[in-house]
């Protein structure tokens, strides 16, 4: 238990001390780009992306401090395609912009920042609005000088394409037209749902939504020596347990936010608060066990706990009748979980989050 103590204590400190302000100087570089651009639709949803959803690339970038991996290049990494990620769901949310084929063809930027070599499509073919002076595909490039180096990047290379596709069919789809969406959503997920029987189609799509798959493949991946079966261990674990778990919170802190916008949130497809309780109990049970299951298992733990702690110190997760359901997540998680939680409130205080 003391050791466990000592390690989250430690790695919370290198998070904060160490990662942000490499994460905060790499976001500053890509806002300069982003304030160049010529277009003034697509300079201001690149600009909202960095300002607005910074914490994303914070939280991913947990993953530099994984045992081996080379931390300042890891962040740059996680920072280019968390950025990809963020400025292209701002351009199919923000942008008024309906079109199926055009979200397609934007997302081929999250599958062409994991390929190798010069592989770059026409990101902006069916998007109104096209002339970014070259801003999503330097991100892209940058994606690819990483991973061009990994010395294991053929074994998990599969897998985080197949991740990099659900997102990206995930978020052409959920970006639809109210009256379209929740059918296309619904034709989407049931083509996979065979083989996850523990989770549903909703919760699959939350688990399709998360980066953190991607992230923790690709740090696994500079290891020289992984194998395949510890990719595979990798990947079971993460999804669908650990990334729905990621962002089941994302959407429980923005249930009120969402339906006021007419936005589609996953977590308002349970029966009620308790169930959403009880599931997102179980989605914590089954990420904390298959944490034990990986290499490393305190770095998992932490990542685990610290989502939890994360999201829940978010005010909006306190709005409402979801205070007491707040109050008994963080009673079930534990003692680790409630010191990082407490730690995660003095950083919002601080505006480190």
């Amino acid at each position: 238990m003391l050791k466990q103590s000592f390690y989250r204590i430690g790695i919370l400190h290198r998070f904060v001390n160490k990662v942000f302000p490499q994460v905060e100087a790499e976001l500053k570089r890509y806002m300069r780009m982003a304030e160049k651009i010529p277009d003034p639709v697509l300079k201001r949803q690149a600009v909202e992306s960095i300002n607005k959803k910074k914490f994303h690339c914070q939280g991913g970038s947990v993953y530099a401090l994984y045992p081996g991996v080379p931390q300042r290049d890891m962040v740059r990494f996680i920072v280019s395609y968390q950025t990809i990620s963020d400025y292209l769901d701002n351009l199919c949310d923000r942008a008024k912009v309906e079109d199926e084929e055009a979200f397609k063809r934007l997302h081929q930027a999250m599958t062409d920042a994991l390929l190798p070599g010069e592989v770059f499509s026409d990101y902006y073919e069916c998007y109104p609005y096209k002339d970014d002076g070259g801003y999503l595909r330097l991100l892209v490039a940058e994606c690819k000088a990483f991973i061009s180096g990994l010395p294991s990047y053929a074994i998990v290379r599969e897998k985080i394409l197949f991740l990099a596709r659900l997102y990206s069919e995930l978020q052409t789809y959920k970006h639809l037209v109210p009256e379209v969406r929740e059918c296309r959503m619904t034709g989407w997920y049931e083509n996979y749902l065979g083989y996850f029987p523990e989770i549903n189609g909703w919760e699959f799509a939350a688990a399709a939504g998360s980066t953190l798959g991607i992230f923790m493949l690709v740090a696994a991946a500079t290891n020289p020596y992984l194998d395949g079966l510890e990719a595979w261990e990798i990947f079971h674990s993460y999804f669908p347990w650990i990334c729905g778990l990621h962002i089941l919170l994302d959407y429980y802190i923005d249930l009120d936010e969402d339906e006021a916008n007419g936005d589609l949130n996953f977590v308002s497809y349970y029966a009620n608060l308790t169930n959403c309780l009880e599931r997102l109990k179980v989605f914590y049970k089954n990420s904390q066990n298959e944490a034990t299951k990986l290499r490393y298992p305190f770095f998992h733990s932490t990542v685990v706990d610290g989502l939890m702690a994360m999201y829940l110190s978010d005010p909006k997760a306190f709005y409402g009748e979801r205070s007491l359901v707040t109050e008994e997540l963080l009673d079930y998680c534990g003692k680790y979980t409630r010191m990082m939680h407490g730690f995660c409130c003095w950083l919002r205080k601080k505006k480190r989050i």
